[in-house]
Protein backbone atom coordinates (compact mmCIF):
# COMPACT_ATOMS: atom_id res chain seq x y z
CA UNK A 1 0.00 0.00 0.00
CA UNK A 2 1.39 3.50 -0.72
CA UNK A 3 0.82 5.11 2.59
CA UNK A 4 2.49 2.30 4.18
CA UNK A 5 5.40 2.61 2.27
CA UNK A 6 5.39 6.13 2.69
CA UNK A 7 4.94 5.81 6.17
CA UNK A 8 8.06 3.50 6.58
CA UNK A 9 9.86 6.48 4.93
CA UNK A 10 8.52 9.00 7.50
CA UNK A 11 9.83 6.61 10.31
CA UNK A 12 13.37 6.29 9.58
CA UNK A 13 13.75 10.46 8.79
CA UNK A 14 11.38 11.57 11.91
CA UNK A 15 12.44 11.25 15.29
CA UNK A 16 10.52 8.51 16.87
CA UNK A 17 8.62 10.26 19.67
CA UNK A 18 7.87 12.82 16.52
CA UNK A 19 6.75 9.63 14.30
CA UNK A 20 4.70 8.38 17.32
CA UNK A 21 3.34 11.15 18.14
CA UNK A 22 1.61 13.30 15.08
CA UNK A 23 2.14 10.64 11.75
CA UNK A 24 1.50 6.97 13.07
CA UNK A 25 -2.30 8.30 14.37
CA UNK A 26 -2.85 9.59 10.48
CA UNK A 27 -5.51 6.73 8.54
CA UNK A 28 -5.27 6.50 5.05
CA UNK A 29 -8.79 6.50 3.47
CA UNK A 30 -8.16 6.52 -0.12
CA UNK A 31 -6.80 7.32 -2.75
CA UNK A 32 -8.85 8.91 -5.67
CA UNK A 33 -7.56 10.24 -8.77
CA UNK A 34 -4.42 12.83 -7.81
CA UNK A 35 -5.63 13.00 -4.54
CA UNK A 36 -4.27 11.27 -1.13
CA UNK A 37 -6.79 11.38 1.93
CA UNK A 38 -5.57 11.32 5.49
CA UNK A 39 -7.69 11.89 8.24
CA UNK A 40 -6.59 12.55 12.12
CA UNK A 41 -8.19 11.77 15.05
CA UNK A 42 -9.87 15.66 15.82
CA UNK A 43 -9.69 19.02 13.70
CA UNK A 44 -6.69 20.71 15.85
CA UNK A 45 -4.26 17.22 14.72
CA UNK A 46 -5.15 17.40 11.30
CA UNK A 47 -4.57 21.06 11.70
CA UNK A 48 -0.99 20.94 13.29
CA UNK A 49 0.28 18.23 11.12
CA UNK A 50 -1.03 19.92 7.93
CA UNK A 51 1.27 23.10 9.12
CA UNK A 52 3.85 21.30 10.23
CA UNK A 53 4.31 18.02 7.98
CA UNK A 54 2.63 18.30 5.25
CA UNK A 55 5.40 19.68 3.18
CA UNK A 56 7.80 16.25 4.16
CA UNK A 57 4.66 14.26 3.33
CA UNK A 58 4.69 15.14 -0.22
CA UNK A 59 8.09 15.24 -0.79
CA UNK A 60 7.83 11.28 0.28
CA UNK A 61 4.77 10.82 -1.95
CA UNK A 62 7.04 12.60 -4.55
CA UNK A 63 10.30 10.24 -4.11
CA UNK A 64 7.36 7.27 -4.21
CA UNK A 65 6.24 8.30 -7.61
CA UNK A 66 3.73 10.55 -6.70
CA UNK A 67 4.23 13.74 -8.64
CA UNK A 68 1.40 14.80 -9.12
CA UNK A 69 -0.42 14.20 -6.32
CA UNK A 70 -2.08 16.29 -3.52
CA UNK A 71 -2.26 16.00 -0.15
CA UNK A 72 -5.81 16.09 1.33
CA UNK A 73 -6.54 15.91 5.44
CA UNK A 74 -9.38 15.66 7.46
CA UNK A 75 -10.94 15.25 10.38
CA UNK A 76 -12.51 11.26 10.87
CA UNK A 77 -16.12 11.82 9.31
CA UNK A 78 -15.65 15.53 8.13
CA UNK A 79 -14.77 17.33 5.53
CA UNK A 80 -11.36 17.07 4.13
CA UNK A 81 -9.22 19.80 3.68
CA UNK A 82 -7.16 19.97 0.60
CA UNK A 83 -3.41 20.85 0.77
CA UNK A 84 -1.60 22.97 -1.96
CA UNK A 85 2.01 22.10 -2.69
CA UNK A 86 3.13 24.88 -0.43
CA UNK A 87 1.38 22.63 2.22
CA UNK A 88 -1.27 25.32 2.88
CA UNK A 89 -5.03 24.86 3.33
CA UNK A 90 -6.97 25.38 0.63
CA UNK A 91 -9.96 26.54 2.27
CA UNK A 92 -11.36 26.57 5.75
CA UNK A 93 -9.17 26.97 9.27
CA UNK A 94 -8.86 25.73 12.41
CA UNK A 95 -11.63 26.29 14.74
CA UNK A 96 -11.51 27.30 18.54
CA UNK A 97 -13.11 26.45 21.91
CA UNK A 98 -14.87 29.65 22.80
CA UNK A 99 -11.82 31.88 25.06
CA UNK A 100 -9.34 30.12 23.60
CA UNK A 101 -7.24 32.71 21.95
CA UNK A 102 -5.72 32.03 18.21
CA UNK A 103 -2.65 29.87 17.31
CA UNK A 104 -0.90 32.13 15.60
CA UNK A 105 2.54 30.54 16.53
CA UNK A 106 4.83 31.32 13.78
CA UNK A 107 8.12 29.72 13.14
CA UNK A 108 11.49 29.06 11.12
CA UNK A 109 11.18 25.31 9.44
CA UNK A 110 12.11 22.78 12.19
CA UNK A 111 14.69 20.21 11.71
CA UNK A 112 13.57 16.59 11.88
CA UNK A 113 15.99 15.89 13.95
CA UNK A 114 17.26 18.25 15.90
CA UNK A 115 15.21 17.39 18.89
CA UNK A 116 16.10 16.62 22.40
CA UNK A 117 16.69 13.04 21.59
CA UNK A 118 19.19 13.73 19.31
CA UNK A 119 21.21 16.14 21.17
CA UNK A 120 24.38 14.59 22.18
CA UNK A 121 24.63 16.08 25.46
CA UNK A 122 28.23 16.74 27.07
CA UNK A 123 29.83 18.95 29.70
CA UNK A 124 30.51 21.55 27.21
CA UNK A 125 26.58 21.87 26.88
CA UNK A 126 24.85 20.57 29.71
CA UNK A 127 23.80 23.37 31.54
CA UNK A 128 22.44 24.99 28.53
CA UNK A 129 20.58 21.19 27.48
CA UNK A 130 18.86 20.96 31.33
CA UNK A 131 18.13 25.08 30.90
CA UNK A 132 15.60 24.55 27.52
CA UNK A 133 14.73 21.35 28.88
CA UNK A 134 13.19 23.67 32.22
CA UNK A 135 11.91 25.92 29.85
CA UNK A 136 9.29 23.42 28.24
CA UNK A 137 8.81 22.37 31.37
CA UNK A 138 7.92 25.66 32.81
CA UNK A 139 9.61 24.89 36.16
CA UNK A 140 10.88 28.49 36.84
CA UNK A 141 14.41 27.09 37.80
CA UNK A 142 16.37 29.28 35.29
CA UNK A 143 13.98 31.99 35.02
CA UNK A 144 11.51 33.31 32.47
CA UNK A 145 14.56 34.58 30.15
CA UNK A 146 17.56 32.27 28.91
CA UNK A 147 20.62 33.60 27.08
CA UNK A 148 22.72 31.06 25.01
CA UNK A 149 25.93 32.15 23.49
CA UNK A 150 28.49 30.06 21.47
CA UNK A 151 30.44 29.78 18.43
CA UNK A 152 29.13 27.98 15.16
CA UNK A 153 28.33 24.88 14.60
CA UNK A 154 28.26 24.14 18.37
CA UNK A 155 24.18 23.12 18.95
CA UNK A 156 22.31 26.27 19.28
CA UNK A 157 19.96 26.42 16.66
CA UNK A 158 19.41 22.09 17.40
CA UNK A 159 18.49 23.53 21.06
CA UNK A 160 15.89 26.19 20.09
CA UNK A 161 14.30 23.65 17.69
CA UNK A 162 14.22 21.05 20.34
CA UNK A 163 12.23 23.80 22.23
CA UNK A 164 10.36 24.29 19.72
CA UNK A 165 9.24 20.83 18.64
CA UNK A 166 8.87 19.45 22.62
CA UNK A 167 6.38 22.63 22.83
CA UNK A 168 4.33 21.49 20.44
CA UNK A 169 4.41 18.26 20.80
CA UNK A 170 3.13 18.53 24.26
CA UNK A 171 1.41 21.82 24.30
CA UNK A 172 0.10 22.13 20.67
CA UNK A 173 -1.84 25.10 21.28
CA UNK A 174 1.00 26.75 22.40
CA UNK A 175 2.00 30.22 20.72
CA UNK A 176 5.47 30.02 19.75
CA UNK A 177 7.06 32.31 17.62
CA UNK A 178 10.78 31.51 16.67
CA UNK A 179 12.84 33.27 14.46
CA UNK A 180 16.71 35.04 13.99
CA UNK A 181 16.55 38.44 15.17
CA UNK A 182 17.38 40.16 11.42
CA UNK A 183 13.68 38.61 10.40
CA UNK A 184 12.24 40.52 13.51
CA UNK A 185 14.00 43.95 12.17
CA UNK A 186 12.34 43.38 9.12
CA UNK A 187 9.34 42.57 10.25
CA UNK A 188 9.49 45.57 12.08
CA UNK A 189 10.35 47.27 9.55
CA UNK A 190 7.23 46.76 6.96
CA UNK A 191 5.03 47.37 10.40
CA UNK A 192 6.54 51.20 10.24
CA UNK A 193 6.53 51.13 6.40
CA UNK A 194 2.58 49.62 6.31
CA UNK A 195 1.72 51.21 9.41
CA UNK A 196 0.75 48.15 11.02
CA UNK A 197 3.34 48.57 14.43
CA UNK A 198 -0.28 48.14 16.74
CA UNK A 199 -0.57 44.87 14.93
CA UNK A 200 3.15 43.96 15.06
CA UNK A 201 3.50 44.92 18.66
CA UNK A 202 0.09 42.82 19.53
CA UNK A 203 1.52 40.07 18.13
CA UNK A 204 4.12 39.45 20.25
CA UNK A 205 3.27 41.17 23.45
CA UNK A 206 -0.55 39.57 23.52
CA UNK A 207 -0.70 36.91 21.88
CA UNK A 208 2.81 35.34 22.53
CA UNK A 209 3.66 32.45 25.08
CA UNK A 210 7.00 31.37 24.13
CA UNK A 211 9.59 33.53 21.85
CA UNK A 212 12.77 32.25 20.84
CA UNK A 213 14.95 34.73 18.43
CA UNK A 214 17.92 33.80 17.28
CA UNK A 215 21.20 35.81 17.27
CA UNK A 216 20.66 38.78 18.58
CA UNK A 217 23.87 40.05 18.13
CA UNK A 218 23.19 40.88 14.69
CA UNK A 219 21.06 43.68 16.46
CA UNK A 220 24.48 45.75 16.87
CA UNK A 221 24.12 49.31 16.32
CA UNK A 222 20.15 48.98 15.11
CA UNK A 223 18.80 51.26 18.31
CA UNK A 224 14.89 51.32 17.51
CA UNK A 225 15.11 47.41 16.90
CA UNK A 226 16.82 46.98 20.35
CA UNK A 227 14.00 49.41 21.62
CA UNK A 228 11.42 47.47 19.94
CA UNK A 229 12.32 43.60 21.29
CA UNK A 230 13.46 45.25 24.48
CA UNK A 231 9.60 46.84 25.24
CA UNK A 232 7.88 42.96 24.07
CA UNK A 233 10.98 41.05 26.08
CA UNK A 234 9.73 43.20 29.78
CA UNK A 235 6.08 43.20 28.21
CA UNK A 236 7.04 38.92 28.16
CA UNK A 237 8.67 38.64 31.19
CA UNK A 238 6.94 40.44 33.64
CA UNK A 239 3.43 38.46 32.51
CA UNK A 240 5.59 35.53 32.77
CA UNK A 241 6.07 34.21 29.84
CA UNK A 242 9.00 32.48 28.13
CA UNK A 243 12.21 33.75 26.08
CA UNK A 244 14.83 32.21 25.00
CA UNK A 245 17.74 34.15 23.32
CA UNK A 246 20.83 33.36 21.53
CA UNK A 247 24.01 34.58 20.18
CA UNK A 248 27.74 34.09 19.20
CA UNK A 249 28.43 36.24 21.97
CA UNK A 250 28.14 36.46 25.70
CA UNK A 251 25.99 39.67 26.93
CA UNK A 252 29.18 41.45 28.04
CA UNK A 253 30.89 41.16 24.50
CA UNK A 254 28.05 42.29 22.73
CA UNK A 255 28.84 46.01 20.89
CA UNK A 256 26.41 48.42 20.06
CA UNK A 257 23.80 47.27 22.34
CA UNK A 258 21.94 49.72 24.37
CA UNK A 259 22.89 48.39 28.66
CA UNK A 260 19.03 48.76 29.13
CA UNK A 261 18.63 45.80 26.66
CA UNK A 262 22.08 43.99 27.77
CA UNK A 263 20.22 43.81 30.84
CA UNK A 264 17.02 42.41 30.05
CA UNK A 265 18.47 39.69 28.28
CA UNK A 266 20.56 38.75 31.03
CA UNK A 267 17.32 38.98 33.79
CA UNK A 268 17.44 35.22 33.44
CA UNK A 269 20.20 31.87 33.24
CA UNK A 270 23.02 32.83 30.86
CA UNK A 271 25.05 30.22 30.12
CA UNK A 272 27.91 29.40 27.31
CA UNK A 273 28.10 26.53 24.93
CA UNK A 274 31.60 25.40 24.76
CA UNK A 275 33.13 22.85 21.74
CA UNK A 276 32.72 19.24 22.63
CA UNK A 277 35.33 17.67 24.69
CA UNK A 278 36.94 14.22 22.92
CA UNK A 279 34.74 11.86 24.74
CA UNK A 280 31.83 13.91 23.44
CA UNK A 281 32.87 13.94 20.54
CA UNK A 282 33.79 10.38 20.23
CA UNK A 283 29.69 10.06 21.11
CA UNK A 284 28.41 12.74 18.08
CA UNK A 285 30.98 10.58 15.58
CA UNK A 286 29.51 6.86 16.53
CA UNK A 287 25.66 8.64 16.26
CA UNK A 288 25.88 10.39 13.78
CA UNK A 289 27.95 7.37 11.48
CA UNK A 290 24.69 5.52 12.18
CA UNK A 291 22.46 8.29 11.15
CA UNK A 292 24.44 7.81 8.01
CA UNK A 293 24.38 3.97 7.75
CA UNK A 294 28.30 3.85 8.44
CA UNK A 295 29.15 1.13 10.71
CA UNK A 296 33.04 2.18 12.23
CA UNK A 297 34.97 0.26 14.14
CA UNK A 298 36.33 1.77 17.60
CA UNK A 299 39.90 3.46 16.17
CA UNK A 300 38.32 4.96 13.07
CA UNK A 301 35.83 6.36 15.30
CA UNK A 302 38.32 7.22 17.83
CA UNK A 303 40.70 9.06 15.09
CA UNK A 304 37.87 11.16 14.06
CA UNK A 305 36.82 12.45 17.14
CA UNK A 306 40.32 13.35 18.48
CA UNK A 307 41.70 15.09 14.95
CA UNK A 308 38.26 16.97 14.35
CA UNK A 309 37.30 19.80 16.84
CA UNK A 310 34.89 22.82 17.51
CA UNK A 311 32.32 22.92 14.61
CA UNK A 312 30.36 19.59 15.09
CA UNK A 313 29.16 20.37 11.28
CA UNK A 314 32.40 19.46 10.36
CA UNK A 315 32.10 16.13 12.13
CA UNK A 316 28.80 15.52 9.77
CA UNK A 317 30.34 16.76 6.80
CA UNK A 318 33.73 14.38 7.33
CA UNK A 319 31.15 11.46 7.53
CA UNK A 320 29.17 12.61 4.41
CA UNK A 321 32.83 12.11 3.06
CA UNK A 322 33.72 8.78 4.40
CA UNK A 323 30.84 7.84 3.14
CA UNK A 324 30.61 8.98 -0.87
CA UNK A 325 34.75 7.89 -0.89
CA UNK A 326 33.47 4.90 0.93
CA UNK A 327 30.92 3.90 -1.89
CA UNK A 328 33.64 4.21 -4.67
CA UNK A 329 35.74 1.66 -3.16
CA UNK A 330 33.33 -0.91 -2.92
CA UNK A 331 32.17 -0.39 0.22
CA UNK A 332 35.18 -0.52 2.73
CA UNK A 333 36.31 2.14 5.65
CA UNK A 334 39.59 1.79 6.13
CA UNK A 335 42.17 4.37 8.74
CA UNK A 336 43.86 5.31 4.97
CA UNK A 337 40.49 6.67 3.98
CA UNK A 338 39.36 7.92 6.88
CA UNK A 339 43.50 9.52 7.21
CA UNK A 340 42.39 11.33 3.81
CA UNK A 341 38.79 13.05 4.80
CA UNK A 342 40.50 14.40 7.68
CA UNK A 343 43.37 15.84 6.18
CA UNK A 344 41.17 17.71 3.60
CA UNK A 345 38.43 18.68 6.62
CA UNK A 346 41.14 19.95 9.00
CA UNK A 347 44.10 20.36 7.07
CA UNK A 348 47.70 18.45 6.97
CA UNK A 349 49.68 21.01 8.43
CA UNK A 350 48.52 20.86 12.01
CA UNK A 351 50.68 21.61 14.60
CA UNK A 352 50.74 19.43 17.86
CA UNK A 353 49.80 20.66 20.77
CA UNK A 354 50.02 20.07 24.91
CA UNK A 355 45.83 21.00 24.65
CA UNK A 356 45.18 17.99 22.18
CA UNK A 357 47.24 15.82 24.21
CA UNK A 358 45.16 16.43 27.06
CA UNK A 359 42.15 16.11 25.17
CA UNK A 360 43.41 12.50 23.72
CA UNK A 361 44.46 11.37 27.62
CA UNK A 362 41.24 12.75 28.82
CA UNK A 363 39.16 10.46 26.36
CA UNK A 364 41.64 7.50 26.72
CA UNK A 365 41.40 7.59 30.67
CA UNK A 366 38.03 8.58 30.89
CA UNK A 367 38.01 11.80 33.15
CA UNK A 368 37.19 15.44 31.70
CA UNK A 369 39.81 17.94 30.49
CA UNK A 370 37.96 19.81 33.57
CA UNK A 371 39.22 17.39 36.11
CA UNK A 372 42.77 16.82 34.53
CA UNK A 373 42.89 20.82 35.45
CA UNK A 374 41.44 20.91 38.73
CA UNK A 375 43.66 20.52 42.07
CA UNK A 376 41.83 16.99 42.91
CA UNK A 377 45.10 14.92 44.02
CA UNK A 378 43.11 11.56 43.78
CA UNK A 379 45.32 8.84 41.94
CA UNK A 380 42.18 8.48 38.82
CA UNK A 381 43.26 12.24 38.44
CA UNK A 382 46.80 12.40 39.09
CA UNK A 383 47.87 9.49 36.90
CA UNK A 384 46.44 10.99 33.52
CA UNK A 385 47.45 14.33 34.57
CA UNK A 386 51.27 13.61 35.11
CA UNK A 387 51.10 10.85 31.78
CA UNK A 388 49.63 13.81 29.87
CA UNK A 389 52.67 16.29 30.51
CA UNK A 390 55.11 13.67 29.95
CA UNK A 391 53.76 13.23 26.75
CA UNK A 392 53.34 17.00 25.74
CA UNK A 393 56.97 17.47 26.68
CA UNK A 394 58.34 14.17 24.72
CA UNK A 395 56.22 15.46 21.56
CA UNK A 396 55.47 19.10 21.14
CA UNK A 397 57.94 21.46 20.62
CA UNK A 398 56.18 23.64 23.92
CA UNK A 399 58.12 24.90 26.87
CA UNK A 400 57.17 23.62 30.73
CA UNK A 401 55.37 26.82 31.38
CA UNK A 402 52.99 26.71 28.22
CA UNK A 403 52.38 23.06 29.30
CA UNK A 404 51.73 23.84 32.56
CA UNK A 405 49.40 26.85 31.66
CA UNK A 406 47.53 24.22 30.23
CA UNK A 407 46.88 21.99 33.29
CA UNK A 408 46.78 24.99 35.81
CA UNK A 409 50.28 23.88 37.17
CA UNK A 410 53.38 26.15 37.26
CA UNK A 411 56.90 24.70 35.68
CA UNK A 412 58.07 22.94 38.80
CA UNK A 413 54.94 20.64 39.02
CA UNK A 414 55.34 19.84 35.04
CA UNK A 415 59.03 18.61 35.81
CA UNK A 416 58.04 16.37 38.84
CA UNK A 417 55.39 14.69 36.22
CA UNK A 418 57.82 13.67 34.07
CA UNK A 419 60.19 12.60 36.80
CA UNK A 420 57.84 10.29 38.20
CA UNK A 421 56.24 8.70 34.91
CA UNK A 422 60.20 8.42 33.43
CA UNK A 423 60.40 6.22 36.90
CA UNK A 424 57.87 4.44 36.43
CA UNK A 425 58.97 2.96 33.02
CA UNK A 426 61.67 1.96 34.43
CA UNK A 427 60.08 0.15 37.18
CA UNK A 428 56.70 -0.87 35.47
CA UNK A 429 56.33 -3.07 32.14
CA UNK A 430 52.55 -2.21 32.13
CA UNK A 431 52.93 1.43 32.33
CA UNK A 432 55.74 0.97 29.69
CA UNK A 433 53.25 -1.50 27.65
CA UNK A 434 50.40 1.64 27.87
CA UNK A 435 52.71 4.61 27.28
CA UNK A 436 53.74 2.74 23.97
CA UNK A 437 49.83 2.62 23.22
CA UNK A 438 49.56 6.30 23.82
CA UNK A 439 52.29 7.24 22.13
CA UNK A 440 51.30 5.67 19.05
CA UNK A 441 48.13 7.09 19.33
CA UNK A 442 49.87 10.68 19.66
CA UNK A 443 51.96 10.08 16.89
CA UNK A 444 48.68 9.66 14.76
CA UNK A 445 47.41 13.23 15.82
Amino acid sequence: MVWAKIKESLKESLADNIFQLWIEPLQFEQLQGNRLYLSGPDRYFSAYVKQNFASVIADKLQENGLHATQLVFCEKSRECLPVTSTGKPVSGSQMRLPHVPENNSKFRALHPRYTFDEFMVGECNILAESACRSMVAKDGLVGPCLYINSGTGLGKSHLTHAVAHQVFSESPMTRLHYLTAKQFAAEMVRGIQTRTMDDFKRKYQDNCDILLVEDVHSLTGKKKTQEELNDILDTLIKSGKRVILTSKNTPDDLVGIDSEFRSRMTSGLVTTMKAPDVMTRFRIVKKKALQQNLYLDEDLVGYLANHIRGDVRKIESALIAVRAKARLAGGQVDMDLVREVVASVVGVNQILTAAMICDLVSGQFNVSVKELQSKSRKKVITTPRQIAMYLARKYTEESLVDIGKIFNRDHSTVLHSIKVVSDKLVRDGSVNAQLEILSNKVKQL
